[in-house]
């Protein structure tokens, strides 16, 4: 291996995962009734606890990681001139990716050099980051070169697919996603939005339908309809809390096309603060996004 590979917490990969696979990564922070905590990826982080806290209804924020800890993190890799190939979390949706390209620059200046830093916008997040993660990790233990693995990056982003459903709406109106009012008319009649994440890398609403049975069977569809070459790839389903219910997309799946794997794992605190708890999300490529 002749560089190295980085990604960010927002991936919400496993936290020995990440170090089995020779992976490094850049924490965020989440803060809850004034304190910090830091997103390990559920190595020290107490998860139970932080579910609890959202099902009680508490609304954690989270922090964008800034350029002094980019500063601090890339430093060392421009000093012994190791290449670094950083998968950044979505710039639609946070402005660590902006950070991270600014930190860069200030250390070209300093070292007045090309600094061994390449970042990718991989315009996802969650295990939609996750799956791009895994699939570079596997290009470069196959002896792929950085430029390969870029290459494939670039092309395959646009190919993810992120299908999410949220049961919390009164979280998303205490995020300001949705008014006050569209939240109390949405739960009276159990309305449950379909989200998808668009070439942007944005989180935008694309339909609702009415039921939690029916905003897994959506997401599913979507699926569904959106994959290629399912037998040649991976599916990953996030959850927050309801694993039975990921199961039940696990199922759902496999009823209907034929996978290599399907893999479920908890969302990590960072995005889960911003969906609420019982948000189900599948991760696959397909089709382009628009």
């Amino acid at each position: 291996m002749n560089y190295v590979l980085m990604t960010d917490s927002c991936c919400d990969l496993p936290y020995r995962y990440l170090r089995e696979r020779n992976i490094e990564f850049v924490n965020t922070i989440v803060n809850l009734d004034g304190k910090e905590y830091i997103d390990d990826l559920r190595e020290n982080f107490d998860y139970d606890f932080f579910l609890e806290q959202l099902k009680n209804g508490k609304m954690p924020k989270t922090s964008q990681v800034n350029i002094g800890i980019y500063l601090k993190v890339f430093e060392p890799y421009i000093e012994k001139k190791i290449p670094l190939l950083y998968l950044a979390f979505s710039s639609g949706l946070s402005g660590s990716y902006n950070n991270a390209v600014a930190a860069v620059n200030v250390l070209k200046e300093k070292y007045q050099e090309q600094a061994f830093i390449t970042i990718v916008d991989t315009k996802a997040a969650c295990l939609g980051e996750g799956l791009l993660v895994i699939n570079a990790a596997d290009l470069r233990d196959k002896g792929k070169t950085l430029s390969e693995v870029v290459i494939w990056l670039e092309e395959y982003k646009m190919r993810l697919q992120s299908w999410v459903t949220v049961d919390d709406l009164e979280h998303l109106e205490r995020g300001g996603r949705i008014s006050k009012t569209a939240a109390r008319v949405g739960s009276l009649v159990n309305i449950k939005p379909i989200i998808h994440v668009n070439g942007e890398g944005k989180l935008i609403p694309v339909s609702k339908v009415r039921g939690r049975k029916k905003s897994i069977q959506r997401i599913v569809k979507e699926t569904v309809k959106e994959i290629n070459d399912p037998k040649d790839q991976q599916i990953l389903i996030a959850y927050v809390g309801e694993i039975e219910d990921a199961k039940k997309i696990k199922n759902d799946l496999n009823d209907q096309i034929e996978v290599q794997k399907i893999e479920i794992m908890p969302m990590g605190p960072t995005i889960a603060s911003h969906t609420g708890y019982g948000a189900l999300a599948i991760f696959s490529f397909g089709n382009k996004r628009n």
